[in-house]
């Protein structure tokens, strides 16, 4: 028996019997007997395309953060490009007034603020 024929009829034994990617002893299997679909998020179409650096889902409230600051930039976006006010912003966002002018004063208070702008407004 040649070298590849005994580590092919080695991965056959472990592949026996798997369950979830797992042999019956608990080992991982090698990604080649492994069948992954990948099947993404509802912020991604697939993992393997993303465009996070890193899975929101691998941070803790990752998913909450980012969605909060989309929100927040597009409330800022709102406030420079078309003068909206508190009062419309809260209505449209179906928040506070107060969120709505936490996430103003966040963006001012931001040291990059006048490099953001162009970006924020121009979104």
């Amino acid at each position: 028996m040649k070298t590849d024929d005994r580590e092919l009829s080695t991965m056959s034994e472990l592949v026996k019997g798997t369950v979830d990617g797992k042999n019956k002893n608990g080992q991982d299997l090698p990604p080649e007997f492994c069948h992954y679909r990948d099947e993404g998020c509802e912020l991604a179409q697939s993992c393997l395309n993303c465009p996070f650096p890193q899975c929101v889902y691998e941070q803790p409230r990752g998913k909450r953060r980012w969605l909060k600051k989309a929100r927040d930039k597009e409330i800022v976006r709102l406030f420079l490009s078309k003068g909206k006010s508190v009062k419309e912003l809260a209505q449209v966002f179906g928040i506070s007034q107060r969120t709505i002018q936490r996430a103003i004063k966040q963006y001012v208070s931001s040291p990059l603020r006048h490099e953001k702008k162009e970006d924020v407004i121009n979104e």
